[in-house]
């Protein structure tokens, strides 16, 4: 009974978390309508999710088309591989896969009658060595959340930060690497805007370790997010002409309570 009230819990938390999952629009009125793909695999005991819905042309109201239905397996090159179940329209979940480092996982999503694939290798973890506030840089009285961790010498790295407020997951694509930084204490200022923390608020703080096409992904979609000059759709790493991302990556948390 403690185990299906666990497993009924994170996937509340699921639902939470894809609430405020981003999907790109189509920069063009004409663009015709693609699938989306979005979904992680993490080195943690609990499922992992894959989103898939639809986009929409530029000129339609937000509302993304889930698609329902779908064939969708996630294999590794250890030889693991499991079928998704489909727990709600449009989204899929693991219920026994559990990321290794340094494995590679491919995601096979089949729908409409056309076959969509990524792979991913997940790097190592890198564990977050504290959390604190900080004046904001602009000297204002609001606070920036920065983390600090060790970045593993003689080795690249890349990386996607997460914050949650309260167990609301920020909208926002947040990236690093250790290109000018590699084998240092790297300081990350969270890239947030017009947020202001109040004593006792929550802050949840994930540093995934991301493959480099992953990271290629969350950076153009933050290019795209902050109205670039020259936006263009995210880099993908799916094929067939599918937006969005697969990602296999380790993560660790850390969580502070506002003073």
């Amino acid at each position: 009974m403690k185990k299906n009230i666990a497993y009924l819990s994170t996937i509340i938390v699921i639902f939470s978390f894809y609430s405020c999952e981003k999907v790109i629009d189509l920069p063009l009125k004409t663009s015709p309508s693609q699938i989306v793909i979005q979904g992680n695999v993490y080195d943690q005991a609990e499922p992992d999710t894959i989103k898939i819905s639809r986009s929409v042309k530029f000129s339609e109201s937000n509302v993304y088309p889930v698609v329902t239905e779908a064939e969708v397996m996630i294999s590794s090159n250890t030889g693991e591989s499991e079928i998704l179940t489909e727990i709600a329209p449009g989204i899929y979940i693991t219920s026994k896969l559990q990321g290794i480092p340094g494995s590679t996982y491919t995601l096979t999503v089949v729908t409409g009658g056309e076959t969509y694939t990524a792979s991913s290798t997940m790097p190592a973890a890198v564990n977050i060595d504290t959390v604190y506030l900080k004046n904001g840089i602009d000297y204002a009285s609001n606070k920036d959340v920065h983390i600090k961790f060790q970045d593993p010498a003689n080795v690249t790295n890349y990386y996607r930060v997460v914050e949650f407020i309260n167990n609301v997951r920020l909208s926002l694509f947040d990236v690093d690497d250790d290109k000018l930084s590699d084998g240092t204490t790297i300081d990350h200022r969270i890239n947030v805007t017009d947020t202001t923390y109040k004593t006792g608020d929550k802050i949840d703080v994930w540093l995934e370790s991301v493959d480099k096409n992953a990271y290629a992904y969350f950076s153009t979609a933050r290019t795209v997010d902050r109205n670039s000059s020259t936006p263009a759709n995210p880099v993908s790493n799916l094929n067939n002409g599918a937006l969005g991302y697969f990602n296999a990556c380790s993560v660790r948390k850390i969580m502070m309570i506002v003073p």
